[in-house]
């Protein structure tokens, strides 16, 4: 069962959802770190990455609806990546540049980190950064992932220097544990 928050509900990415990415995908300043706007050809290839990743693995990068609107406004979730030579679970968030700075994707990536920290059998959730994504950085950062590795990325043809953010899932557990306690000192009435 994918995750849910209080303003978000996350699904499985279909056809239907093909305009939804064209709107994110398909922008010049939201794909800065891919070097630019992808071209139809390029947003339905990811489409189609997304739904075999969901085949292969069961998870991928979902589809995120806004409850209040009822629209796709973005997409996150749990991939599987290659850092180097290693290989890694990866959380991605990548919304429409009018719900940026409303702290959705600090919230479905957040859900996405908890799914993957409850659901795989894995140590760490990674986020691969560009180092000029100052925007993805801060997301990384509320979500209490720290730099762990530098490295760099080919993608469309250019060398993209890239933070490799991870949060343990000691780290995470520490955190749920603090909050738990925060919480139970002050109940609300």
């Amino acid at each position: 069962m994918l995750p849910d928050t209080a303003r978000l509900t996350l699904r499985a990415l279909d056809d239907g959802d093909l305009p939804a990415l064209r709107a994110i995908l398909g922008d010049d300043e939201t794909m800065a770190a891919y070097e630019g706007a992808f071209s139809e050809a390029e947003t339905l290839d990811w489409l189609r990455r997304q739904q075999d990743r969901y085949r292969a693995d069961g998870f991928g990068l979902w589809a995120v609806v806004e409850r209040a609107t009822g629209d796709v406004i973005g997409q996150t979730g749990i991939t599987r990546q290659k850092l180097e030579d290693d290989e890694i679970v990866e959380v991605g968030y990548l919304f429409r540049r009018d719900r940026w700075h409303r702290g959705f994707a600090v919230e479905a990536a957040s859900a996405s980190v908890d799914w993957a920290l409850t659901t795989l059998p894995v140590e760490h959730v990674w986020a691969k950064v560009r180092d000029t994504n100052l925007a993805s950085m801060n997301v990384a950062i509320r979500l209490g992932m720290r730099v762990r590795r530098r490295f760099v990325t080919r993608y469309r043809g250019v060398d993209m220097p890239h933070f490799g953010f991870a949060l343990s899932r000691d780290e995470w557990q520490a955190s749920r544990d603090s909050e738990m306690r925060r919480d139970s000192e002050n109940p609300t009435a």
